[in-house]
């Protein structure tokens, strides 16, 4: 396994990680034996970098990562989200990135997963009522006091990013980028290189579309994204098999592919594959053995376009609350200037 540093001078990790979101049921039902199996498999591929996140399945997903990593903790690098809240009846309720409320999700997290620190903690999203200096400013407070080693955050803007780094050092950023959504490379790419902070890409195989995978029933997801609806659909599913016939062409699967052009932005960059299973590990290991020159590169984005990709990564509401979406400010405004609005 080749490994790849989160950042100028942070951890150096798989060059491929594990997104265990999956396994706590937002894609469907999963298999728990089968996921703990698929985590022992990664281990033993080499695979450091665990990703998951507090309110996967309300706690399920850090108790599950926990017991499959019982007495091979020193072999792992678990990277956790915090701050989305949710109910009783599985429905969710905004975001909480206020100093008391880290510590507490931070508290709740360290027993769950069975462990005395974190190696990377980052907020889920940016909290509105919250500026990102006392949410960085309190994790900061955990890495000098042990429980946490590294602060990334997920779905920031670059003005955010920024604000951040003034802080406590940022290890990476988290965020959707595959060949379908690529706003990443617009404001975020060139500034966390400019700051040297590393990327973790999720959603790699655009939900499983670019993988030829669809919905499986209304527990799943993806059955209300707007990429999964009607015309938006068919239209990405041509986009897919378009991919899949370069892949075949290669001997390869349109998955692999996928990954592989996501392993080929930069050493910067790792990819976070969403396996639930044993053989879907296996398909996405793969791509570790596609080297894609330019050319190769430039023939996979004219096959599969950015521009004509149908709906957008979620729904109106969600994507309103997606800071990395916002357009930059424009130069003489944002914090400590007179235009600037609330943080």
């Amino acid at each position: 396994m080749r490994t790849r540093q989160l950042g100028r001078g942070g951890p150096a990790v798989s060059a491929l990680g594990l997104g265990c979101m999956g396994m706590s049921g937002m894609y469907g039902p999963a298999d728990e034996a089968e996921s703990i199996a698929t985590i022992h498999a990664a281990l033993e591929a080499g695979i450091t970098l665990f990703d998951t996140g507090d309110f996967y399945g309300m706690g399920h997903n850090e108790m599950l990562l926990g017991r499959a990593l019982k007495g091979k903790r020193d072999r792992a690098f678990i990277q956790v989200k915090f701050g989305a809240l949710r109910d009783p009846d599985g429905g969710w309720g905004g975001y909480d990135a206020r100093p008391a409320a880290v510590r507490n999700f931070l508290a709740y997290t360290l027993r769950r997963l069975g462990t005395d620190y974190v190696d990377l903690y980052q907020p889920a999203r940016l909290d509105p009522a919250v500026p990102i200096e006392e949410t960085v400013g309190a994790i900061a407070d955990l890495v000098r006091a042990g429980h946490v080693r590294h602060i990334g955050l997920s779905e920031m803007g670059a003005g955010t990013i920024r604000r951040a780094q003034a802080v406590h050092p940022i290890a990476e950023v988290q965020i959707e980028w595959s060949l379908m959504s690529r706003g990443v490379e617009r404001d975020i790419l060139p500034t966390c290189r400019e700051l040297g902070i590393g990327i973790t890409a999720y959603g790699v195989l655009s939900r499983g579309l670019l993988g030829g995978s669809a919905p499986k029933g209304q527990g799943d997801f993806r059955a209300h994204a707007p990429r999964f609806q009607g015309a938006n659909l068919a239209r990405n599913q041509a986009l897919a098999e378009a991919l899949a016939r370069l892949a075949a062409a290669r001997g390869a699967k349109p998955a692999q592919l996928a990954i592989a052009w996501v392993l080929a932005r930069g050493e910067d960059v790792v990819p976070l594959v969403g396996a639930r299973r044993r053989d879907q590990l296996a398909d996405a290991l793969g791509a570790l053995d596609l080297l894609l020159s330019p050319a190769d590169l430039a023939e996979i984005e004219a096959a599969v376009p950015a521009s004509a990709v149908a709906g957008e990564r979620y729904d109106p509401h969600q994507m309103a609350m997606l800071d990395s979406e916002r357009r930059p400010e424009p130069p003489g405004t944002g914090p400590g200037t007179e235009a600037a609005g609330p943080p």
